[in-house]
């Protein structure tokens, strides 16, 4: 029987706003295809987006800033609930935080005629109060585990805000220390949470099928070690992103997050895209890491924003696509595996990063690279749309049959 908190809730909040990753990760979903399309169409001058941030550094920003500050907040606000007990941020809220985020979506396209202030303001309004709920909530259940997570909001948050300075200057946000900062914050949450729920997933799906070879438990000592020399990497990255000391660093990175990876049999789970996917996802966090050592260490090899692609779009679009599948299905009372159509728009990020990669290595071919990686982009993320948006906007079903919705994933 529900009780009367869980009745409540359901009584006073529409579908949509029942928990943090139903608006949120449809919001996220829309906005990459929407972003996309805007600089798609940008690019090929067929607009001018009145923003006062160049096209750029509006499009890292849209991404970075935008897409994943709402992945982040579905993320947090379903996952907080579970790791305290506490009740989760639920009804006018929700919806107040979801609007807060939507208002900085439009007051950055529209910034050409605001001030920068004001702008930053509103951008910054939605993770500034999500940080203060998230620390009220790990504060009042006792969760000093998560406080790292915590932390890393707080610096990713302060990415953002450095970001929007930098812009105000006339300066090239895309690759300023903004931009450096919010995205060594992302890849260490991926790396922290990661390092969580990649072996357990891989862990239970393995045993529900009696496999004799098991992930390593997570968070051993040489996880430890291998987030340490991450976290240190990208210190020296955002501090200074052409020295050689950092390209040693970022390459010693890479090495031990490949250790870490094939530590969780990974290929075992290869009959499951929704589990194999997570591993492919975190592998991006290596690749990446190499792709900018070699940029540093060997110039001309590949182009700076091909190696940070393999993290923007590779470890984060991908990893965020796997996690908001994932979430969704769980949560709304779906059985957890993946069909076809899932299967598919995992597919369309995969190639879109390596095709945004390839105008780095391949500039002959850089119409067709953009063009293609765009179209596949919004696809993966319109797919998800289509199959999950339904989901999303229904209330949980209690384990029923498979219906045409559900057996298209």
């Amino acid at each position: 029987m529900s009780s009367t908190a869980k009745q409540k809730r359901a009584w006073i909040s529409p579908v949509l706003f029942t928990l943090g990753f139903r608006p949120f990760f449809l919001g996220a979903a829309l906005w990459a295809a929407t972003g996309m399309a805007l600089w798609a169409l940008a690019m090929g001058g067929m607009q001018v987006l009145p923003t006062a941030f160049d096209p750029v550094s509006w499009h890292a920003h849209a991404f970075l800033f935008g897409y994943l500050s709402a992945v982040i907040a579905g993320f947090l606000l379903t996952a907080v609930p579970n790791w305290t007990g506490r009740q989760p941020i639920v009804g006018w809220p929700l919806g107040l935080l979801f609007g807060l985020w939507i208002a900085g979506r439009i007051a950055t396209i529209w910034s050409g005629s605001l001030s920068p202030v004001f702008v930053a303001i509103i951008d910054l309004s939605m993770p500034i109060l999500l940080a203060v709920i998230i620390a009220r909530e790990i504060i009042s259940g006792r969760n000093w585990r998560n406080l790292i997570v915590l932390a890393m909001l707080v610096i990713f948050m302060t990415g953002n805000a450095v970001f929007h300075w930098e812009a105000a200057r006339g300066a090239y946000a895309a690759q300023g220390y903004g931009l450096r900062i919010g995205l060594g914050a992302a890849l260490m949450m991926i790396a922290v949470i990661g390092g969580r729920v990649v072996p357990a997933f891989t862990r239970n799906w393995l045993t529900r099928r009696q496999a004799t070879r098991l992930p390593a438990p997570p968070m051993q000592r040489f996880d430890k070690l291998a987030l340490v020399t991450l976290a240190l990497a990208l210190v020296l990255w955002v501090a200074q992103p052409d020295a050689p000391t950092t390209g040693a660093a970022l390459a010693l990175a890479a090495g031990l997050h490949v250790l870490r990876l094939a530590r969780w049999s990974g290929l075992a789970a290869l009959a499951e895209p929704l589990v194999f996917i997570l591993h492919v996802a975190y592998l991006f966090i290596p690749l990446g890491a190499l792709g900018l050592a070699v940029q540093i260490l060997r110039p001309g090899l590949m182009a700076l924003g091909a190696a940070q692609h393999l993290w923007m779009s590779g470890a984060i679009g991908l990893m965020s696509l796997a996690i908001m599948t994932r979430a969704t299905l769980g949560h709304t009372g779906q059985p957890r595996s993946a069909g076809w159509a899932t299967s598919l728009i995992y597919i369309a990020i995969v190639v879109a990063t390596a095709m945004r990669v390839g105008v780095g290595v391949w500039p002959g071919n850089v119409t067709m690279l953009y063009a293609v990686s765009a179209i596949l982009w919004i696809a993966g993320f319109l797919g998800f749309v289509a199959i999950y948006g339904p989901l999303l906007a229904r209330a949980r079903i209690a384990q029923e049959g498979q219906d045409a919705g559900v057996s298209k994933r």
